[in-house]
């Protein structure tokens, strides 16, 4: 992936998910934000922190992108953010995601929770995720 890496991991994402009918669905719409407006309905999805590692070794090149994903529920409770949590992981499950126009990537789910957000009244779930290329990435 070129320097710009995680943004096209971004918009990869973006579009698998927006793409898919069940999560946009929980989501009541493609409601899927770089930086959520003020007047975003619940629930909703964010796209947060991305980090660029460098992954290569002595003689091979290889990349490692790392993406954050929130998900904002005030359902009163748990089980609407999980349920995001889990169509999310089904839709990035089902195949790999679009980098760029000649490269796709394979995501390797790293974690996912569910909480309480303290200043809030919303449950917050992240998911993490991880695409490897190059050398290291089979």
């Amino acid at each position: 992936m070129a320097s710009s890496g995680n943004w096209s991991l971004q918009r990869g994402v973006y579009e698998a998910l927006t793409s898919d009918t069940s999560v946009t669905g929980l989501l009541g719409g493609a409601k899927i934000f770089d930086s959520a407006p003020q007047t975003a309905s619940y629930p909703y999805l964010t796209l947060g922190e991305s980090i660029d590692p460098d992954w290569s070794t002595g003689s091979e090149e290889g990349a490692q992108r790392i993406l954050t994903l929130h998900v904002w529920s005030r359902a009163g409770g748990e089980k609407e953010a999980h349920d995001i949590i889990e169509a999310i992981r089904t839709a990035l499950r089902n195949g790999p995601v679009a980098v760029n126009d000649d490269q796709r990537v394979e995501l390797r789910h790293e974690f996912s929770e569910a909480r309480r957000d303290p200043n809030d009244e919303a449950y917050h779930g992240i998911v993490r995720y991880r695409a490897v290329t190059g050398s290291q990435a089979a």
